[in-house]
């Protein structure tokens, strides 16, 4: 009896020091994989050579033709082409937000001397300080200016005044713009075109027809 409890506790150390041994030797490998791209990342760091594309550079560029999302066609215009001022626009369409932050920003650096009711009459120029008076948006001159040549004047200045592409990013250019059209606008300007799509009419009910009054069938 003896004999065999020596035999089964031999067995018992024999067993655990075998599993303590392999213990440090742990499969990691689990074999066949399904979908090993999935499992095992195949990426690419920027600018590293990439052998799937002819030039071996696996950043790549944007589709032609296509623009990221909330972003337009690059800027393009070139100080002193006046050809282009006059055609150079945007798709772009503000919110009542947006135009609202514009005219924020026309009063930060354009009401200095434009005044802020656009009529040139800023505090700068009611100074006495300057002879020419600035351009005021709400007389006839201005009016239909093309918006192309006023986003010229704001990045690279115009006569007297200075360049503000250092001020205003691109977007912020055309909101302020924007602005300056839609004040024109209620001001015998043209019409407003940078205004986000118009939210679906509603149904005037006011002159529909109304439901035949019930018939007395008892006289």
């Amino acid at each position: 009896m003896n004999k065999i409890k020596s035999i089964l506790v031999a067995s018992l150390g024999l067993t655990i020091g075998l599993m303590s041994c392999d213990s440090g030797n742990i499969r990691r490998t689990p074999g066949h994989i399904y979908a090993p791209d999935m499992t095992y990342s195949r990426a690419y760091d920027a600018y590293t050579s990439n052998p799937n594309f002819e030039d071996s550079m696996t950043s790549r560029l944007p589709v032609s033709g296509t623009i990221a999302r909330g972003h337009q066609l690059p800027d393009h215009l070139k100080e002193g082409d006046t050809t282009a001022y006059k055609s150079f626009s945007t798709s772009m369409k503000f919110s009542a937000a947006e135009l609202k932050e514009g005219g924020r920003l026309f009063n930060i650096y354009c009401g200095i001397c434009h005044g802020q009711n656009l009529d040139g009459q800023g505090p700068l120029y009611s100074s006495g300080k300057f002879a020419s008076m600035p351009a005021n948006f709400k007389d006839a001159k201005y009016l239909h200016m093309p918006v192309g040549q006023m986003y010229a004047a704001v990045k690279y200045g115009k006569n007297m005044m200075g360049s503000y592409a250092s001020q205003l990013d691109a977007k912020q250019r055309w909101m302020v713009i924007a602005y300056i059209k839609q004040t024109q606008s209620k001001n015998g300007g043209d019409a407003f075109a940078f205004g986000e799509a118009d939210a679906p009419a509603k149904t005037d009910t006011a002159g529909a027809a109304k439901p035949l009054a019930a018939v007395d069938s008892k006289k």
